[in-house]
């Protein structure tokens, strides 16, 4: 029997020298515990060492998918062939029925070859001879991380930490860039202040100041590469009447330097951001399609690398940047932010403020998905990056519409409509219009009820209709005013007294209300007589 076994230095290829002893499977490992021991069952037939890492990752990979590398498949024709009688012992029954079918070797696999496997690893030194220990856990190392880069989809050529350092210089520079346009403006508006009100363009106010210089050569110089006509005729209107005051060709000079400054510096960022974008585009194109070159640069560059933004849940990515107004509305348990750096990207942009947290959660589900599938996915196409825009943009027509109609989903959290409620033009009859009684007005009704209250108690006053008075004599005006005068009094006097006695009686007050009208009834009798007289 044959054994086929695989290091990260190359195949080995051994020949069983005592087949009774792998029956034994329980008490296998006590074979070998010394090499001397291993080497009395096992001995060394063939090794074929890697040329290089790339042939050992090569090989090894194929073996995991269940494969014939080249290599493997050189070894097998060259040394197993000859001995095609003889069975072979492999650790995968996948790569055997592949070896069976194509080279037509007959494979073994079982709990006891696995055993086998085990023994031959733990005294690898001493059966696999001419390979120093330090060569070989060097080899084994290398091995290891080409393995792991191989399967986690990490080429040298995607390393998202290009993406963190550009973008941080990329916010780094606008920062640089707005300082120096400003320092400009505001050191060449004291020779030229005019100019700043009409050209509201950075970059071309620069390039503007660093042909003209002094605001005399204004008339003189052709302006056109850089303005339009219109605004080329008000600068030079505004150079003729300008207000600033006078300056020396040195302080001409530093301004000009500023302004190369200002435009070398906004040449560089835009390399920068096409450099950006085509990065983004490489490494993360769904997470780009979704929120754009700027924004899913940011996320990665907030989480330190994609893989690690793969590992955020939706709800995390969705307020990613906010983690001060998180805590703080945390704290003072009011409600939390809806939403961190994503809501620069242009879908949240676009929506209306009542919309903008549903759009914001959508967008971040889907970011998320789209994330980890750049992250881990085999493919490098935005297929479904775009296919979820798509979702999203239909799902905010439909909240901008208040649509009913389902995007994707279950269903379950389908708009609801109002309540229908039917208005019919049909009139109701109104019954109250058949009544030929005319109908009284309330104040009438409310004078004949207190007229019927006043018959049956004489005590409470009467509400009669008015009369035309007639005009008395002077003698009796005299007297009604002295009687008046003299009523006004009295009432003081009570007014006081009720003061003095705040809690008296309810009997007392009802006394009073009896006795005012019998005096006014009183004053109604004499003034009937008095004018019976007359007459």
């Amino acid at each position: 029997m044959l054994v086929l076994f695989e290091t990260a230095a190359g195949y080995a290829i051994f020949k069983v020298l005592d087949e009774s002893k792998l029956q034994q499977v329980d008490s296998l490992y006590k074979e070998f515990e010394t090499a001397e021991k291993a080497n009395k069952i096992l001995k060394l037939k063939h090794f074929e060492k890697f040329q290089d890492t790339t042939e050992a990752l090569a090989a090894a990979t194929a073996l995991v998918e269940g494969k014939i590398g080249k290599s493997l498949k050189k070894v097998l024709k060259k040394v197993v062939a000859k001995e095609a009688h003889e069975q072979l012992a492999i650790s995968d029954a996948k790569l055997g029925g592949v070896i069976k079918e194509k080279l037509d070797l007959s494979c073994v696999y079982s709990p006891a070859v696995a055993e086998l496997m085990r023994c031959i690893r733990s005294q690898m030194e001493g059966l696999i001879s001419g390979l120093p220990a330090r060569d070989f856990s060097a080899m084994s190392l290398g091995l290891a991380h080409s393995l792991s880069r191989y399967k986690l989809k990490f080429s040298p050529d995607k390393v998202d930490t290009m993406i963190v350092q550009a973008i941080s210089l990329l916010d780094d520079l606008d920062k640089e860039l707005n300082n120096y346009i400003m320092r400009c403006r505001e050191w060449y508006g004291w020779h030229f202040p005019e100019l700043g009100k009409v050209i509201t363009d950075n970059l071309a106010y620069c390039k503007t100041v660093r042909k003209v210089g002094d605001r005399t050569n204004v008339s003189s110089t052709d302006l056109s590469e850089y303005l339009p006509e219109e605004i080329e005729a008000e600068v030079k209107l505004a150079a003729e009447i300008s207000m600033g005051t006078e300056v020396s060709e040195q302080d001409i000079g530093n301004i000009r330097h500023l302004c190369d400054q200002v435009i070398e510096i906004s040449e560089y960022r835009t390399q920068l951001y096409d450099y950006l974008k085509n990065r983004m585009m490489a490494i993360a194109p769904n997470l780009t399609v979704m929120v754009g070159e700027l924004v899913g640069a940011r996320l990665i560059s907030h989480a330190g690398s994609l893989l690690n933004l793969a590992k955020h849940p939706a709800s995390t990515v969705q307020i990613l940047g906010a983690e001060k107004a998180l805590f703080r509305a945390l704290k003072t348990r009011k409600d939390t932010p809806k939403y961190g750096l994503i809501y620069h990207a242009s879908l949240v942009g676009q929506t209306t403020a009542k919309n903008k947290g549903k759009i914001s959660r959508m967008l971040a589900a889907k970011a998320s998905l789209a994330i980890r599938y750049d992250a881990l996915g085999e493919d490098t196409n935005a297929e479904m990056g775009v296919e979820n825009r798509a979702k999203l943009e239909a799902r905010l027509r439909q909240l901008e519409d208040r649509g009913i109609r389902r995007i994707s989903g279950t269903g379950k959290a389908m708009a609801k409509a109002d309540k229908y409620q039917h208005k019919s033009e049909i009139r109701i009859y109104d019954p109250s219009a058949d009544s030929t009684i005319p109908s009284t007005s309330k104040k009438r009704k409310f004078e004949e009820l207190e007229g019927e209250t006043s018959e049956q108690d004489p005590v409470t006053p009467v509400v009669k209709s008015k009369k035309p008075k007639k005009e008395p004599p002077a003698e009796e005006q005299e007297a009604e005013t002295a009687q008046t005068e003299s009523g006004k009094k009295k009432k003081k006097k009570k007014d006081k007294r009720a003061e003095e006695e705040p809690e008296e009686p309810k009997e007392e007050e009802e006394e009073m209300a009896v006795t005012e009208p019998t005096e006014k009834k009183k004053k109604k009798k004499k003034k009937k007589v008095k004018e019976e007289e007359d007459e």
